[in-house]
């Protein structure tokens, strides 16, 4: 069974679907489904195709489309929707190393949440996330499925210069920094693989809909990845699931 969805005008170009505002699983499926749908029948109509947490942005070639027409078009494509069809995934293991010298908001937020550093670790490595898309930076993955004993809100002052590969949390997400730049998220770790290669077919690593999990490394084995990773030998430790 289909979701409410409700459909706007979006500039000149485009036009906004919505789903129910939640981080959910089911809308993100929902999401993944109806954008495949959509890429294929309008194959030759569109300029792009995004999606975030619970919404799809189409941005057509023609300008001043006729926002009613392809409503409408839009709301059959959706209505024959095989909602039964679920297609394999890959989980990522992400080794991600908690050093105090990367984890440089571990102390303060492990007093704010009343609990001690390594149960934020075991709290932060253990669920098994889903990657809902990819935005903010290149190679920036957007995950749910932090333990809600773990939200926090982002910094009131952002840093101006966060480390290249700092695992963080803000707000009820958690995701790594691809790249060096300025952030609000609190930092509690630091993963040396890349997230973003724009020399590979694929830059970015995972897509939408993948799993990924957390995966805690000392500072040497940390430091024993770095240096394939450097050398271009290192391998991403990846299985297919079925759900």
């Amino acid at each position: 069974m289909g979701f409410a969805l409700t459909y706007k005008p979006f500039g000149v170009h485009g036009l906004l679907i919505e789903w129910p505002q939640r981080i959910d699983e089911s809308i993100l499926h929902d999401i993944l489904r109806f954008k495949t749908k959509i890429k294929s029948h309008y194959a030759s109509k569109l300029l792009s195709i995004n999606h975030a947490y619970a919404s799809i942005l189409m941005v057509f070639v023609e300008e001043n489309f006729d926002f009613h027409l392809e409503q409408r078009e839009l709301e059959t494509l959706y209505e024959i929707l095989d909602d039964n069809k679920q297609e394999s995934r890959l989980l990522w293991k992400i080794p991600v190393c908690y050093d105090p010298r990367f984890g440089i908001d571990l102390e303060v937020l492990a007093k704010e949440k009343n609990l001690d550093v390594a149960q934020i670790i075991q709290r932060h490595s253990q669920p098994l996330y889903t990657v809902y898309f990819i935005g903010f930076l290149p190679g920036f993955i957007y995950l749910g499925g932090l333990d809600e004993r773990l939200f926090t809100p982002r910094k009131d002052t952002p840093r101006l210069k966060v480390q290249k590969g700092s695992v963080a949390i803000g707000g009820t997400q958690t995701g790594v920094y691809p790249s060096e730049s300025p952030g609000g998220w609190q930092i509690i770790g630091n993963s040396p693989i890349n997230f973003f290669n724009i020399e590979e077919p694929h830059p970015c690593f995972a897509k939408a809909g993948d799993a990924l999990k957390f995966h805690p490394v000392s500072i040497k084995t940390y430091n024993d990845i770095k240096t394939l990773v450097e050398a271009g030998v290192y391998q991403i430790e990846s299985e297919v699931v079925d759900d």
